[in-house]
């Protein structure tokens, strides 16, 4: 056991989550043991009690009690598998920018972000393997969906991790995403403000939870909703078939994007939990599959980020090419990714 601390947050660690900061310092500590030590007092920032969630500010002391050794937390006891050498190749050929700060990836489709319920492999247990001769293993900063594939970032630092938080956080990074949805919206540009609301999976482990749509004026009277908005805009279609739109998410909020498209009557394409006859659409309720050699994945892709860089000040301009499935039903429809204005949501879009 190590004893009581008194420790003062510097600048490069300001503007991060009590709990993160505090597993950055002693990695093996389980979430549990975070929480409960804040439930009783016993960690205080500057005298005070505070939640896991607290954001730490530069100058502010925290107070920290005896932290068990490795050896005596359960967490030791489960060392994380070594990487593989096909994983660890897989995952750095999907860099697409590394500087000393930032990082990142290509995500592919079917990879998920973190580990979850029946989730061994995954971005943040590869990311060992994204080091580049780093003192510390690059760190998660957002998330996407596991089968959305395209731009996921990733910090090098805890100080550019706490800048490329505050971007997302404050909204000021620009995200775009691409997919085929069913059907052809009309208008072929608009803005969706449906509220969103987690409606209960049927299995004991949560397996088919997912965002049910709820009109604006309903919003405040429905209990756990919250306001989402999202812009689209259809930048080529396929007759009444299908149409290629670029989605800008204004909110951030859990399968915002699927939910929403699903909502107007045209579902993201291979979407089997929005876009299935379980689906109680608004429009005229595709399915999920087009069939015609469509594949039947799905058909999401985070395009392109910009954001200012967190430690030079200047714009980061990122962008991931199609995936493949993604790649072939853009030849199938004749749609070329060049063809596509550099701002769907310009003023001159």
């Amino acid at each position: 056991m190590s004893g009581p601390e008194q420790v003062r947050i510097t600048p490069e660690e300001a503007d991060v989550r009590l709990d993160r900061w505090l597993r950055r310092r002693h990695p093996h500590v389980p979430q549990g043991l975070v929480e409960r030590l804040c439930r009783k007092g016993e960690i205080r920032v500057d005298g005070g009690r505070v939640r896991p969630a607290t954001r730490l500010e530069a100058g502010q002391t925290v107070r920290l009690p005896p932290i068990p050794e490795p050896r005596d937390t359960p967490a030791a006891a489960a060392p994380q598998p070594a990487v593989s050498e096909a994983d660890a190749a897989m995952i750095r050929a999907c860099v697409i920018w590394r500087d000393e700060d930032v990082l990142a990836l290509n995500k592919p489709p079917g990879l998920a972000v973190q580990g979850g319920s029946g989730q061994r492999r995954h971005v943040d247990g590869l990311a060992e393997a994204l080091r580049f001769g780093a003192e510390e293993k690059p760190r998660l900063v957002h998330r996407l969906d596991r089968d959305t594939s395209g731009v996921l970032l990733m910090a090098r630092s805890a100080r550019a991790a706490a800048g490329l938080t505050r971007a997302f956080r404050d909204r000021t990074a620009r995200k775009t995403y691409w997919a085929v949805v069913a059907g052809l919206p009309s208008p072929r540009a608009g803005t969706i403000r449906y509220g969103l609301v987690k409606a209960p999976g049927h299995g004991t482990g949560g397996e088919g939870e997912k965002m049910l749509c709820i009109a604006p004026a309903d919003i405040a009277r429905t209990e756990g909703a919250k306001r989402a908005t999202t812009d689209y805009r259809v930048i080529e279609a396929a007759a009444q078939r299908a149409s290629w739109v670029a989605l800008r998410p204004v909110t951030g909020r859990t399968h915002q994007l699927r939910a929403h498209m699903a909502a107007i009557g045209h579902p993201v394409v291979g979407d089997g939990k929005y876009g299935t006859n379980a689906q109680e659409n608004t429009g005229t309720g595709w399915g999920a599959q087009l069939g015609g050699g469509v594949s039947r994945k799905l058909h999401l892709h985070a395009r392109s980020l910009d954001l200012i860089h967190p430690r030079t000040g200047a714009l980061l301009s990122l962008t991931a090419p199609l995936p493949e499935h993604m790649a072939r039903t853009w030849a199938l429809f004749g749609w070329l990714p060049e063809d596509a204005p550099a701002d769907p949501f310009g003023e001159a879009a």
